[in-house]
């Protein structure tokens, strides 16, 4: 197993301003073959336009951002993989709060590293939630592959909002200037691959993402069955994508796709949670070891990528960048 140390523990106070600089057209990158048997690693990646992606998101276009899970969606419809509909669809709910029937989800405070992420595919803009991990350029965020890349297309537009809630954005947007996610992914929209990663500009004062808001240590090629707590920011209904939310639990297969490979725990996020972090143990303080990548309606289970050679070799690509 691999892993990295946290940053949480030495994260500043500092307010980020909007972020600013552009970035040039890109590439891809191949990464070195795995000694384990599984599938070579191979890294997709592109250097995206930053400049104007903050102003870009009114608090209009925010409150109105489909969920990215549509587009989990989708990638399970190109592969004609059973798939019994994903995780609620849909605009955020125009009401606060989670009136009537309560949820497996739990209602927390921001926490400084996690965040909102929207951004736009194709002329449709889109939100998820991403989590700030540690990094040697300091400035990687780690979120779902599909809020990241659908069916090799790259997203614009593309902001990390740690901390995120009501509305308010304590530490500012984050814009990206470069996107990284398995070539499986991008190639094929292969859920066991549902894994992307941001980096993004310093902002305005030249600070770095971790140095401002703490990072999440990350961990690779561990045991299965682990007890995870998960958090995003669900905005389809019963929820609204105003405030973070979390889920612990043991994790467990997919039944229903036993071949993703992927594992499950009790929570009944819904869309807009998606690319939200995975900590094992209970609460934010553990290492990062998937993301919220897809679950089934009427059954309250939120499933997650498992993090192997592939998914660490693309991690270590964008953390090196």
């Amino acid at each position: 197993m691999t892993r990295t140390r946290s940053l949480a523990s030495g994260l500043l106070t500092l307010s980020a301003a909007a972020v600013l600089a552009l970035a040039s057209a890109g590439g891809a990158a191949a990464a070195p073959a795995p000694s384990d048997g599984k599938p070579t690693p191979s890294v997709a990646s592109v250097t995206v336009d930053a400049g104007g992606s903050a102003d870009y998101w009114t608090p209009e276009r925010m409150q109105s951002a489909v969920p990215g899970d549509t587009l989990a969606g989708k990638a399970l419809e190109r592969g004609n993989r059973s798939s019994a509909l994903l995780v609620e669809k849909g605009k955020p709910a125009t009401t606060k709060g989670t009136k009537g029937k309560p949820t497996i989800a739990k209602r927390e405070n921001p926490v400084s590293h996690i965040g909102k992420v929207f951004f736009t595919m194709g002329t449709t803009n889109y939100v998820c939630s991403g989590n700030a991990v540690s990094s040697d350029n300091g400035s990687t965020v780690a979120t779902a592959g599909h809020c990241v890349n659908e069916s090799g297309a790259y997203a614009t537009n593309f902001v990390f909002v740690p901390a995120y809630e009501n509305g308010n954005a304590p530490y500012g947007k984050w814009a990206a200037k470069a996107l990284y996610a398995p070539s499986q992914w991008v190639s094929n929209g292969d859920m066991t691959y549902d894994t992307g990663f941001a980096v993004v500009n310093p902002d305005a004062k030249g600070h770095l993402l971790t140095d401002v808001v703490g990072g999440s240590g990350v961990a690779f090629n561990e045991a299965r069955g682990l007890t995870y707590t998960s958090y995003g920011y669900p905005a389809a209904s019963p929820f609204n994508g105003e405030t973070l939310y979390s889920c612990t639990g043991t994790a467990s297969a997919d039944p229903n796709n036993p071949q993703f490979g992927t594992q499950g725990i009790p929570c009944d996020m819904t869309g807009g949670s998606s690319g939200g972090p995975w900590f094992i143990g209970i609460g934010s303080d553990g290492v990062q070891n998937s993301i919220n990548s897809y679950g089934y309606n009427r059954n309250p289970v939120m499933y997650g990528p498992y993090w192997g050679s592939v998914i660490e070799s693309t991690y270590a690509h964008a953390a090196a960048s």
